[in-house]
This record gives structure tokens, C-alpha cells and sequence, in this order.
């Protein structure tokens, strides 16, 4: 992977508003805690591809201390930082994403959810005592993931799906290829001269995996994009989580679930900080759509495996349509 820190100031990509995106209060609202939101679920699911939840489970604790620890680390010097070595494809980025040339005002962790390897990596940081970091960040996945794999079986009920483990035991494999992403957006008060535009933090993407679990600090900045092509600003809570349906949930259920296209736009004034758990199948495992959800209907998609659609999304700019590659209509 290319490792930029200094970009030049041309590589960043900026879109222009007329006027500031409100915030959108229509978000879907999911509260975990009421089994009967399995419906609300599976409509959010097909309409927005994306919803806030509530009642979830995650003490604030563990959200704390990890938000705490990344806050520490990227406070860092540059060069300390760098010590984690580059994304390719764990490590640490700064600016330059992924190996295609996109670029946001972004700097970031991206590891694998092994805590051994974990160690090894940021002991050349913490030096001989990486463990708080360790357990900070074991202690949040490990709550995160019960509650995507809590938020996956809903689904499956909401859709009568008679195994209900049918999305999440995806998930608890050990040999689940899950994520996890710790995001800095530095403030960026040279906007406030952009002339109405907005310097670009993430760049407009979907996720490839099943499931995307997000949370963030009290920062605006997360957009995501409606049916109709239409940017909405989502309001920052802190103390929720919002979930993304990602490419691989949209193949399972045959398009009817919508996996959700957002970015992050920078901020003027306050830093923003967001944790990521990206919830993924084995490699070797097989994705094609549920054919207790086909009901006579023709397969949208070829089957393929979560390895050959990684290597694809991996080899694509954010911004491309990466299931396109993948339909039965491109095929024929």
C-alpha cells in the first residue's frame, strides 16, 4: 500500500452544498430490548439499509475506555504512530486509503480482531505493555459482536427464516474474517473559507462485509445516501449505535435488505473520533441469496465466496459499485 502522511492538498476530493445538509430525523430507531422490533428491523432494512439502536447492551465503560485509548493513541507523534507499521492490509493509515489512490482527512487503525497479534503490533508503540490497550479494545469487540450477532438473529426472525442462527453463526465462526476500525477526523478549520464546500473525511462507499456496527463521539459528519441519490446528515449520539446492512447481507437476502452508500465530511471545530466493527464470513464461505427467501424469484446475483469478493472490493476505488461485478444481469 502507497503511505502518504503529507498529501498534496489537490488529492483531497471536496463537494459543494449551497447550503448545509440538516440533520435528518427520520433515521430508523431500533430499542433491542423490545423483541417486537424485529419488524421495525427488517423494514429499516429495506428501506434505509441502516438504523440507530438503543438498549443495546454494550456497558458505557467499554466504550469509554476504548475511546479513551484511541484518543491517546492518535495524539501521538507521527513517527510513534508510524511505529504500528502501514495497513497492508492491518496497521495504521494516514490520509491515504485503501491501494487504489483514494484519499480523505482521515487517520486510522485497522486490525483483525486476533489478540495475540494485537500485542505483538503495539508493544513496538506501548512498549512492553500493550495490555491496556489489548483489553480495552477485546472488552468493546467482544460486546459489539454479541450484539450484531443479537441484531443478525432479529433479522432472521423478522424475515421468518427458520434457522435463526442463519446470519450470525457467520459471525461466531472462528473462522469469522471480522474487522475492526478506529477512525480520527482532526478538525479542519480551512472549510470555513471553502466557499460552501465541504473537504471530504471518508469518501462515499458501501461495506462489503455482512454486517457494520458503528459508533462515534458527539461529532457530526456521517452521511448517507437515500434511494432517490439524495444526501442526508445523521445526528451524532453518543451514546447509540448506528448499523449498516453491508454488500453481503444485500446478496443473502436477494436485494431485499439494501446495503447502505455513506461518507464522513469533515468538521471545522471538533475532532471526531469513530469505532467500527466490521462483522465478516469465513473466507472460504459461499454467499449467494437464502433460498427460503427466493420464493419463485430468479437469483439476482452469481454465487461466489466472501475471499473472491474481498479480493474484488479490495482491488476497487470506494466510491465503485462493487456488486455490480457480481449480478446475474452483468453476466447474461
Amino acid at each position: 500500500m502507497v503511505f502518504m502522511s503529507k498529501p498534496a492538498p489537490e488529492q483531497f476530493s471536496f463537494i459543494r452544498n449551497s447550503k448545509p445538509t440538516p440533520f435528518f430525523s427520520g433515521i430508523p430507531l431500533i430499542d433491542l430490548s423490545k423483541p417486537d422490533s424485529m419488524h421495525q428491523l427488517v423494514k429499516a432494512c429495506e428501506e434505509f439499509g441502516f438504523f440507530k439502536v438503543i438498549n443495546h447492551g454494550v456497558p458505557m465503560e467499554f466504550i469509554s475506555k476504548l475511546e479513551s485509548e484511541a484518543v491517546n493513541f492518535f495524539s501521538l507523534p507521527l513517527s510513534e504512530k508510524e511505529k504500528v507499521g502501514p495497513p497492508c492490509p492491518f496497521g495504521y493509515g494516514n490520509k491515504s486509503i485503501g491501494q487504489n489512490g483514494d484519499v480523505g482527512w482521515v487517520e486510522y487503525l485497522l486490525l483483525n480482531t486476533d489478540q495475540e497479534s494485537i500485542s505483538q503490533r503495539f508493544s513496538s508503540v506501548f512498549g512492553d505493555n500493550p495490555e491496556k490497550f489489548r483489553c480495552a479494545l477485546n472488552d468493546y469487540v467482544s460486546a459489539v459482536k454479541r450484539m450484531a450477532c443479537e441484531i443478525l438473529e432479529m433479522m432472521a426472525d423478522g424475515l421468518k427464516l427458520q434457522q435463526r442462527n442463519v446470519f450470525s453463526k457467520l459471525l461466531m465462526d472462528e473462522q469469522s474474517d471480522s474487522v475492526f476500525r478506529l477512525n480520527h477526523y482532526p478538525p479542519c478549520p480551512e472549510i470555513e473559507s471553502l466557499n460552501g464546500q465541504n473537504k471530504i473525511g471518508f469518501g462515499e462507499h458501501t461495506d462489503p462485509q455482512i454486517i457494520s456496527v458503528l459508533r462515534s463521539n458527539n461529532t457530526s459528519g456521517l452521511q448517507i445516501s437515500l434511494g432517490d441519490g439524495s444526501w442526508i446528515s445523521v445526528p451524532p449520539d453518543q451514546n447509540s449505535f448506528f448499523v449498516n446492512v453491508g454488500d453481503s447481507l444485500q446478496v443473502m437476502t436477494n436485494g431485499r435488505f439494501k446495503s447502505v452508500r455513506h461518507r464522513v465530511l469533515t468538521n471545522s471545530m471538533k475532532a471526531r473520533v469513530s469505532m467500527i466493527y466490521f462483522g465478516g464470513p469465513p473466507l472460504s464461505e459461499k454467499i449467494a441469496p437464502l433460498p427460503s427467501l427466493m420464493k419463485g424469484k430468479e437469483s439476482l446475483y452469481k454465487e461466489f465466496t466472501w475471499f473472491e469478493y474481498k479480493r474484488s472490493a479490495y482491488n476497487s476505488r470506494l466510491a465503485d459499485n462493487r456488486l455490480v461485478l457480481f449480478e446475474r444481469i452483468a453476466a447474461s
